[in-house]
Parts: C-alpha cells; structure tokens; sequence
C-alpha cells in the first residue's frame, strides 16, 4: 500500500508566497487532480512534493517517511514527453532501470511485458520522432511507471494533444490504471478532464496558491464512454465552476 501525504507546506520565491499552507493525501489507487488556473502555483507544489525544490514550511511522506526535499523517490512526468530522439522507444522506456545501474540486456527484459499492456506491441525498436503524438505519450507514461510503480505526479501530459487524441488517451487512461493501479496527482487546468479522470479534485485557488476545495467524484470506475454527456457530469462541472468563482 502506498499513501502520500502532504502536510501545511508554503514555498516563496524572491519574496512572494507561491502557495501557502497546502494539505492533501493520496491514497493507492487513486487518482486526484490539482485543478487551477496557469500560475497558480501547481508546478511549484509539484517540484515541493517530488523533493526537487524544499519548503519553507510543511513536510511531505511516502508511507510514513519523511521524503521532504528527497528527489528520485516519486515518479514526475512533466507537459512534454522528454523522449530522447536517439535512443529506441525500448531503450527510453528502460532509462530509470539504466539510471538505477541495470544492465541494458537486464533492463530491456524487464520491460518488454509491459508494452502490450500499455499498448506498444511493435514499437519497441522504433524511435521517437516515428511515433504519433499519442504513443509518444504513452511511451513516456510507461516510462514514469517503471521510474516508480507505487506513486506519480504528472503535469498537464495531455495538453498538446488534439481534441480527438486527447479524448482517446482519456479512456486509455482510466482503462490502465485500472490495471496498474498507479496512485496519481494529475496538474490541469481543464475541468472536463479532470471530472473524467479523478477520484477527488482539489482547487488550488489564489495568490498564494491554498487548496480551497475539494470535490469528490462519485462515479464509478471504469467510467461510462457518455459520462461527459450526463447531467451528473454537467452538475460536477457547475459545482466546480461556482467554487472556482467564489
């Protein structure tokens, strides 16, 4: 089981408060989204929680220990996929257990079983730049899990995908971490997203960036493919919306 939890944690830059006094837990398996506005100060808690950047109040705990301003000990996948062009979709896949000290032969083998499930039979030995937008994603979500299989941040990973692939990538989705069971904080802004994916939506609203709300999605999962054309989908979204303008 894995559980992370955030405790009162503030962050300033040259003097101006970024967030201030955030709380929250993740419990396994589920997915909660850190829904806001651009500049609200999403990135700067996520580079808190992943331990790249130290607070200045507050702490933060895999499991019951402390990991505060402990990079490498949760899994971070940021907006762009960050494949590397010259090595094989097989070989970024494995860059963690390479970065761990595996050997290449060792690492390859661990993560051959894996890209069927993530639906990438047949491109092991193909390169980035040979990838659709979509597989490039799914490339680089495969990636953040064999980084880390308990716990992920990821900032915004569908953003610059079309409406249409955008939409696929959603039921793909929520189908594989049906299956891994990955417990995830999902960075967006767009609020139809984060009704389709999350268990619970925290707002992060202000100058400082403070959790003012948190909404619970009651929908069971796996979702129905025409849960964003329900009423209990509308009623979700105008309850966010009334929230975000308080």
């Amino acid at each position: 089981m894995s559980e992370l939890i955030v405790e009162n944690v503030s962050k300033s830059y040259d003097g101006r408060k970024i967030i201030k006094n955030i709380s929250l837990a993740l419990h396994e398996g589920e997915l909660v989204s850190i829904l806001g506005v651009s500049g609200g100060g999403k990135t700067t808690l996520f580079n808190v929680i992943s331990g790249l950047t130290e607070p200045d109040e507050g702490r933060v705990f895999l499991d019951g220990e402390d990991i505060t301003g402990k990079p490498g000990r949760i899994s971070y996948m940021l907006q762009k996929d960050l494949l590397l062009p010259y090595r094989t979709v097989e070989d970024n896949v494995a860059l963690p257990l390479l970065l761990r000290g595996e050997k290449k032969k060792a690492a390859r083998e661990q993560v051959r079983p894996y890209f069927e499930e993530f639906g990438l039979e047949g491109t092991q030995k193909q390169y980035p730049a040979q990838l659709s937008g979509g597989m490039r994603q799914r490339a680089a979500l495969m990636r953040t899990y064999m980084f880390s299989q308990n716990v992920a941040l990821l900032d915004e990973p569908f953003s610059a995908l079309d409406t249409i692939t955008k939409s696929s990538m959603h039921g793909w989705y929520l189908n594989i971490m049906e299956k891994i069971r990955m417990s995830t904080l999902f960075i967006t802004h767009d609020i139809d997203e984060a009704i389709l994916l999350s268990d619970r939506i925290c707002l992060l609203t202000g100058r400082p960036g403070e959790i003012t709300e948190e909404i619970v999605i009651r929908e069971p999962k796996p979702r129905r493919k025409d849960f964003n054309l329900t009423e209990e989908f509308l009623n979700y979204k105008r309850e966010i919306l009334a929230a975000l303008d308080r």
